[in-house]
């Protein structure tokens, strides 16, 4: 299946183009589409973590800097639940997704909110995206010195997520990067 969806891709690619004249309207549709293919590309343990940080954090148990975020489906209007890792820094909160512009990053972009549950309390959020430069400065403000505290949470980043945080610019590529503000008190 997944090189049939790789055939048409290729395909698709083809068609698009025969209407480009220049050398570099093609040169350029390749780089968006490889820029999209290779930040749609989720490691093989993420299918199979989440379910259990699901289950491990909808039960309470803290799970450092996780919770559990659900956001309304772009499409179908249900309530996505997907445990993610906020980044808190100086009061203000961030969402950032190491893996580029996966399904909740499409549902939040479309929704503007979600909900955030942390050890079974729930807060509405709303999520702003933040520009180029707004992520590149996240990258090296923000999430370059939060990790540096602990070598788990470098290693994380570094290995798992693949964030090179020596060269924000780069992090900030095809990683979307939303600020959370409170919609309502806690409760």
């Amino acid at each position: 299946m997944k090189n049939v969806r790789e055939a048409g891709q290729k395909a698709r690619l083809i068609r698009e183009q025969k209407h480009l004249r220049s050398k570099r309207e093609r040169e350029e549709v390749f780089s968006i589409m490889a820029e999209q293919i290779r930040s749609a590309r989720i490691p093989w343990f993420v299918p199979l973590f989440n379910p259990i940080a699901r289950c491990l954090l909808a039960a309470g148990l803290p799970m450092g800097p996780n919770a559990l975020v659900t956001i309304r489906g772009r499409k179908s209007g249900l309530p996505r639940i997907t445990p993610l890792t906020i980044v808190e820094f100086s009061g203000r909160r961030w969402l950032m997704a190491p893996f580029g512009d996966v399904n909740w990053v499409r549902n939040l972009r479309a929704a503007g909110c979600a909900t955030i549950a942390v050890r079974r309390r729930n807060e509405e959020v709303a999520a702003a995206e933040l520009g180029p430069t707004e992520a590149v400065a996240f990258f090296r403000d923000v999430l370059g010195p939060r990790v540096q505290r602990t070598r788990v949470g470098a290693w994380i980043v570094r290995h798992l997520d693949q964030v090179d945080l020596d060269h924000p610019e780069d992090a900030a590529k095809g990683r979307p990067v939303f600020e959370l503000s409170p919609l309502s008190p806690q409760r």
